[in-house]
């Protein structure tokens, strides 16, 4: 957010601040789920750069296409034990996985 925006905002008598001050979520539960979104975008991205829709990706998984659609939206009711299982099975590797938490 812009400094104007967040000047604007605090004369107005809004607190700004993070999702995780908001949520009351503790720094384990925000690492949780920053981590889930890393892995949801890197199965997006790896599914684009096969070439695959997401009904293919879904097909290769034996899933639907909307299931598919909440891995990559980071959706909550995703584990994360299905997005890395997606992950291999689509090719990833260790290693461009572990990219994915830096």
């Amino acid at each position: 957010m812009k400094n104007t925006k967040k000047k604007i905002l605090k004369s107005k008598g809004y607190t700004i601040g993070s999702a995780e001050d908001f949520l009351g979520l503790s720094k384990e539960e925000s690492e949780y789920i920053e981590l889930k979104l890393a892995l949801s975008g890197v199965l997006a991205e790896q599914r684009k750069r096969k070439n695959l829709t997401q009904s293919q990706l879904a097909k290769l998984l034996k899933s639907s296409q909307s299931r598919v659609a909440k891995m990559e939206s980071g959706d909550p009711t995703v584990s994360l034990d299905l997005l890395i299982k997606s992950l291999f099975a689509i090719g990833a590797t260790k290693k461009s996985i572990a990219k994915a938490f830096h």
